[in-house]
């Protein structure tokens, strides 16, 4: 089983890291972009399990816990199985 769980800052929260990424493609001409968001992608793998939806409530506490600052990051994940 693997788990995939985006991270990235809540709206609102300032973004340096995007903004320079965003000031610098507009720099290179690529002038269609807009806004700029840098996220993390945390890619887990997993033992099996029978019940999917305690998979999902262990996700959700590693995520509440460590992988995510919920006062500025928000995040969503999926479960695949293998």
């Amino acid at each position: 089983m693997k788990a995939i769980i985006h991270v990235e800052l809540k709206s609102g929260v300032l973004d340096p890291q995007g903004k320079a990424v965003g000031e610098t493609l507009g720099r290179m001409g690529y002038e269609e972009v807009q806004d700029v968001r840098i996220g993390k992608v945390i890619t887990l793998d997993l033992k099996p399990s029978e019940d999917e939806t305690t998979a999902k409530s262990r996700i959700t506490e590693m995520c509440e816990r460590l992988l995510a600052n919920t006062v500025i990051e928000a995040y969503r994940f999926e479960v695949l199985a293998e």
